[in-house]
């Protein structure tokens, strides 16, 4: 997959709340400023042009901010995703999980690089972690790609994964695992009690990085980190690298 493939499915948004808002927040904040324009000074000229200044300067930004999200959701994190199955480096008959899978960006692209295997996806479906997130337009999704004989869907929660051990080969997630309030049950869920991932399989995860622990718990589980990255401009989101540095530990189980 090292030149990203046509997607034919219909993905939607992540989160499709944080961009409407942010604009929102740029066109009022535009608002203010022409409204400020139109009053003209109405007192010392330095304060009024500083706040001429701030109003627009934040409008702007909110507005780059709801641009940046719309871009990583629809291309950005296509391309990433692209990049890190290339790095796990499938033989095409691995059965392979994907916690979140949401509308199937991540899985069907996977799937794609399993012709001989088995994408399996477990979500709970909810339409606020992604817009139009349901069982049934991932399955279409499926369809649309091509892929719907070796893709398999569960209704399940990450904290409680119903698979037997060693079901996986690969264990995959993109942007899922901290959206769940109790994070470090969600982060063992594929190795912990029910080790779903066989010895010698591949973890890899793509999120932001608000995981200080990440490293002992998975030791913990008996995975080593062998990569951990920024995943770039790309996987942004919004408001850059110091407020949501998406970023990959691959790990393999011991």
């Amino acid at each position: 997959m090292s030149s990203l493939p046509l997607r034919r499915g219909a993905y939607g948004f992540d989160a499709p709340y944080a961009p409407v808002l942010m604009a929102l927040g740029g066109a009022c904040l535009l608002v203010l400023l022409v409204w400020r324009l139109w009053h003209g000074e109405g007192g010392a000229v330095m304060p009024y042009r500083i706040s001429i200044a701030a109003l627009g300067v934040g409008a702007l930004w909110l507005f780059l901010n709801a641009g940046t999200f719309v871009y990583t959701t629809r291309a950005g994190k296509f391309a990433v995703w692209a990049e890190l199955l290339d790095r796990l480096e499938l033989k095409g008959d691995e059965r392979l999980l994907d916690i979140g899978c949401g509308r199937g960006a991540v899985l069907l692209m996977a799937a794609q690089c399993l012709p001989r295997g088995r994408a399996v996806g477990v979500d709970v479906w909810r339409t606020t972690d992604q817009s139009g997130n349901a069982e049934q337009v991932t399955r279409q999704n499926a369809v649309l790609e091509g892929v719907a004989e070796r893709v398999e869907l569960h209704t399940a929660d990450m904290r409680q994964l119903p698979f037997d051990n060693g079901s996986f080969d690969v264990v995959v997630s993109s942007l899922a695992i901290h959206k769940r309030a109790r994070r470090g049950r969600a982060r063992e869920g594929a190795a912990r009690s029910r080790p779903v991932l066989k010895k010698g399989g591949k973890l890899a995860i793509a999120d932001i990085r608000q995981y200080a622990g990440i490293r002992p718990r998975t030791r913990g589980c008996g995975l080593k980190i062998t990569d951990r990255r920024s995943l770039g401009v790309r996987f942004w989101y919004a408001f850059g690298p110091g407020r949501q540095p998406a970023w990959s530990p691959r790990s393999s189980r011991r």
